[in-house]
């Protein structure tokens, strides 16, 4: 087999590659073979079909599935003799492969590139050090008290933290557009849970209230069809709530599980749990930083095909959030919208792979084991989902390469140059 490859630009390879006929006609002349001790043709007993009948009968059909198959065998035969890394699938321009003639072909494709580390070691980072007073741990029970708050119809005109309970219909340009009306929608005023302009419009209005109210959509609003334009909407009050907070006393704390010790156990509770989403803050925020300098200190190649899976996987899983068909490209954001992005994953997944491979890293399965039961016991039947993990592989692979990744963070931030940075509670939840 002769193979011979070229350097079109960048990543881009062009492979030609021409397989002798011989390979091609013995297989043939192998298959038609074994057609013809098991053929049933009228006229001939089994097995005693002249091949020249089994030819004229079954031979283009085997030609084609012989070539078929010798194509892809040679190919992956070819990459490996050439010690290639294709990127993606590649793009085929058959030849003439006549009987008797060598099967001829050009391969095109992207290659993996060289990934050269020049800054992973020495990364600097700056660690948030926060410390919990007792405010942070009073501002944690009153967003407690208002989870469990309860809202009281109230004979008022409308204001910020009231809750408004709408019904509404809008059109856009005299359309009605998906997702423009509602019944018994609660808006709860000064939240930021609805557009600026319907939310300044709902105050002042008294429960049994008619309004029209103009709404602008920003430009770059994930609704294609509404971004920059401005919608009309016939709004009515249904009615205005006030929230009422519960007392903060023993039933408060029997409402958390806190059966003994009444509010100073609450408060310790309380302060545990924030020392623990204030860790799992610290480590987000120092992976977040050892990867932007992973991203910065090293330039990579990007393949292009890689980058564009990497779009295309974006806009599904963003459709299926948004509930509509990922084809409809009317409601999903456009390609743009999810390039820089998919090059920061397609570009970071280069780097870390390079990293693993330098590091010799290795799965450490007692961590994929570990986490596969912090995931379980979070619902009722713990052993049941872990059985669910372990019996599914793909569930298994994603598990794996989080945890993979981790271990690269972990081996990054042993060598990073850290700093430390005093930082209030609020603001290190605040980032997050």
């Amino acid at each position: 087999m002769m193979v011979s490859v070229e350097t079109v630009g960048g990543l881009e390879r062009r492979m030609k590659v021409q397989v002798p006929a011989e390979r091609i006609e013995k297989e043939v002349d192998t298959r038609l073979e074994r057609y013809g001790r098991t053929a049933k043709i009228k006229g001939f007993r089994p097995g005693k079909v002249p091949m020249k009948v089994i030819r004229q009968r079954y031979g283009g059909q085997v030609r084609q599935e012989v070539l078929g198959e010798v194509l892809q065998a040679s190919y992956f035969e070819a990459i490996s003799q050439e010690q290639l890394r294709p990127a993606g699938s590649p793009r085929i321009e058959p030849g003439d492969a006549e009987q008797g003639q060598d099967l001829e072909y050009v391969a095109t494709f992207e290659v993996y590139p060289e990934v050269e580390l020049s800054r992973h070691e020495g990364i600097a980072v700056e660690k948030p050090i926060a410390e919990i007073d007792d405010g942070d741990i009073q501002d944690m029970i009153e967003s407690l008290r208002r989870q469990r708050a309860e809202w009281e119809a109230v004979d008022a005109a409308a204001e910020n933290g009231h809750r408004v309970v709408v019904k509404f219909s809008g059109t856009v340009d005299g359309e009605v557009f998906p997702g423009g009306s509602g019944d018994d929608v609660p808006v709860v005023l000064g939240e930021g849970g609805m557009l600026p302009d319907f939310e300044t419009g709902l105050l002042g209005m008294r429960a049994g209230e008619e309004k029209d109210i103009k709404v602008a959509f920003p430009e770059e609003y994930g609704a294609e069809h509404l971004a920059g334009k401005t919608a009309d909407f016939h709004v009515t009050a249904q009615r205005i709530e006030v929230q009422r907070l519960p007392e903060v006393d023993e039933q408060f704390c029997a409402a958390f599980g806190i059966k003994e010790g009444g509010v100073e156990k609450l408060r310790e509770e309380v302060l545990d749990s924030m020392r623990r989403e204030a860790e799992q803050a610290v480590r987000r925020q120092l992976k977040e930083q050892i990867m932007d300098g992973l991203l910065a200190g090293n330039e990579v190649d990007l393949p292009g095909v890689l980058v564009e899976d990497e779009i295309r996987g974006l806009r599904e899983a963003t459709a299926r959030r948004m509930g509509v068909d990922p084809a409809d490209s009317s409601r999903v954001p456009p390609r743009e919208t999810f390039e820089e992005p998919a090059r920061r994953r397609v570009k970071l997944g280069l780097l870390v792979a390079e990293v693993i491979r330098r590091a010799e890293i290795e799965l450490d399965n007692n961590r994929v084991r570990e986490r596969v039961r912090e995931l379980a016991a979070d619902y009722r039947n713990p052993e049941e989902v872990v059985k669910l993990y372990t019996s599914n592989r793909q569930m298994m692979d994603r598990l794996e390469m989080e945890v993979l990744e981790e271990q690269v963070v972990d081996w990054l931030l042993e060598r990073a140059e850290f700093s430390d940075k005093p930082i209030k509670f609020k603001e290190l939840m605040n980032k997050e």
